[in-house]
């Protein structure tokens, strides 16, 4: 759940030392933690000589990766060792409300908070500060949230945009410096055959629908039928019946009606037509009424607006999936794997993380930033080559995964 109710937001600073960077390197921590908790098992970098080149120039260096999984964030930490240097990265807030340690690892490993239901100057300041000192390179991810999805880009934030401007003007105006911008392309791939796991995990699911296997479906066909199942589940749960219609008509409807009922409930009148801001909207005013200090929140109320935070959760990452990431001529044995994680995670709360993958980092060529402020009512044009970067490396690191070979 992304939004917090355990406790009003304050803003949690990165740990500025190194000597905790230092150990968690040394000891391999972070190599641990994520072979036994994502299954990440090796890494290959690639590009690490343009990143290197703006640490020696000293530049204030901003680390833009595409976000597919709860791992990308760790992984940076090995080109970052093999260059022997360190980051900062901006989390949001609810990531340090997960358990106690990780509201203590996180600020040490350089990770500090970004409050997404408002505005964050605290948050925004820190991040300015750090690329106008060239203090470390931060990492901020452009698109915001996990997609499941890693060989598709979803439309990116503007917000980084701001930050790296905002940075650029005050390091010129101080040192005469620059702000670069690296895009950072993360694709995982499966290090061995995944036959026996996706079995194994589809028949659990298959069974909690009460499900029987036909000898004549395929793994790909049952991963299909899967996905469809899960959506009729949430089709049933939020209208209380089935919809008409192709599987995209029905997914807008539900989104409609989801959106429409709960800003209703919460006396919201909208009439923006991107979901994603909508959703954002939702959240803040979620955030807002829970902790307004003249009222006190009664159980049922309380109950209800993480109801809501739920579904708003579940639309977001509805219009996340891409609807032909199952194609036949497109399937990898990686996407069968993200596609019954990504059920795994909506239905159960978590994902099995029993494949073994290899994590290949690559570092593109550096992007000035303009000191200027971005023009306005027109595209940024920062953002369309920082899209345009990480959108192409996607496509050719894609190819890198196993096409699946079905075994009926």
């Amino acid at each position: 759940m992304t939004v917090v109710f355990d406790r009003p937001y304050q803003f949690v600073p990165p740990h500025r030392g190194s000597v905790w960077a230092f150990f968690i390197q040394k000891l391999r921590l972070v190599d641990w933690y994520l072979k036994r908790k994502e299954g990440v098992v090796s890494y290959d970098c690639l590009g690490l000589s343009h990143l290197e080149e703006s640490l020696e120039r000293g530049d204030g260096i901003l680390l833009a990766p595409n976000h597919c999984r709860y791992a990308d964030p760790l992984v940076l930490v090995w080109p970052a060792r093999v260059l022997n240097t360190n980051v900062y990265a901006m989390a949001s807030w609810h990531l340090f409300n997960k358990s106690r340690f990780d509201g203590f690892a996180i600020p040490k490993m350089g990770g500090f908070s970004i409050h997404r239901e408002g505005v964050d100057r605290q948050a925004l300041d820190t991040a300015i500060g750090i690329l106008a000192t060239a203090e470390r390179p931060l990492v901020l991810f452009p698109e915001g949230t996990t997609n499941r999805s890693n060989d598709v880009l979803k439309p990116l934030l503007d917000g980084l945009s701001f930050i790296a401007r905002a940075a650029a003007r005050r390091r010129q105006k101080k040192l005469n410096g620059k702000v670069v911008i690296h895009p950072i392309a993360i694709k995982y791939l499966c290090t061995g055959d995944i036959h026996h796991w996706a079995h194994k995990q589809l028949s659990v699911m298959e069974q909690g629908f009460g499900w029987k296997i036909p000898p004549e479906l395929s793994l790909v066909e049952r991963t299909r039928r899967l996905v469809k199942g899960a959506f009729v589940l949430r089709e049933v749960q939020y209208l209380g019946e089935t919809g008409s219609g192709t599987m995209t008509q029905r997914r807008d409807a539900m989104i409609v009606s989801i959106l429409k009922r709960i800003e209703s409930k919460l006396g919201m009148q909208s009439d923006q037509e991107n979901v994603r801001e909508r959703v954002r909207a939702i959240r803040t005013e979620i955030s807002t009424q829970f902790f307004r200090h003249d009222e006190v929140m009664d159980a049922d109320s309380e109950t209800h607006l993480r109801q809501d935070v739920m579904a708003v959760d579940m639309v977001q990452e509805m219009i996340s999936y891409p609807e032909s990431y199952l194609d036949n001529e497109q399937v990898t044995d990686t996407r069968i794997v993200e596609t019954i994680q990504r059920i795994q995670e909506s239905i159960l709360g978590k994902a099995d993380s029993g494949v073994p993958l290899r994590v290949v980092i690559q570092i593109d060529e550096a992007i000035v930033v303009p000191a200027e402020k971005a023009p306005r009512g027109q595209v940024d044009p920062l953002m369309e080559k920082l899209q345009e970067r990480l959108t192409m490396m996607l496509e050719k690191l894609s190819c890198k995964a196993r096409p699946f070979a079905d075994n009926r």
